[in-house]
């Protein structure tokens, strides 16, 4: 009997431990508070950080909105990516040069996995808004370190 009700106790406590572990249960678009796109992406996005902490270790879900004619040049990520189309057009390819002649079209719904490693390229040719998800920390590395924004910042310095 004193079992049971330990076990019961302790099934009663995991909703309240996992909305410790992340103190949001539950997010509206409405609330998500949009800025500007962390230093290694170019500038022309907004990101809204839906959970977790993509800097740090551990899960994380990030919102991002693109302009039409957004290009991410060729990287590759330390850890998995994954993307899912929530509006708008999003073309991904693979590679280490950039051909918008190759790839996919994704839209709403859509989903792309990058693996660790993976060279790959993205472009809108809408406003698009997409989901990411993944381990953090999240890092962004440049095929060609010329095509890497924060360069770019360094040399107007």
């Amino acid at each position: 009997m004193r079992q049971t009700v330990v076990a019961a106790l302790l099934l009663a406590m995991l909703p309240a431990a996992a909305l410790a572990a992340d103190d949001r249960l539950a997010v509206q678009p409405s609330a998500l508070k949009w800025g500007p796109p962390p230093p290694g992406l170019p500038p022309g996005a907004q990101v809204a950080v839906v959970s977790g902490n993509p800097g740090g270790d551990g899960p994380y879900v990030v919102r991002v909105r693109l302009p039409t004619g957004y290009k991410v040049p060729p990287h590759t990520h330390p850890t998995d990516e994954n993307v899912t189309v929530l509006s708008g057009n999003f073309h991904v390819a693979m590679g280490d040069k950039f051909d918008a002649k190759k790839g996919d079209t994704l839209r709403a719904g859509g989903f792309f996995n990058a693996q660790k490693g993976m060279q790959h390229y993205a472009w809108t040719t809408s406003p698009t808004i997409i989901q990411i998800h993944g381990m953090g920390p999240f890092a962004i590395n440049y095929v060609n370190p010329a095509d890497d924004p924060r360069n770019k910042t360094s040399e107007k310095k």
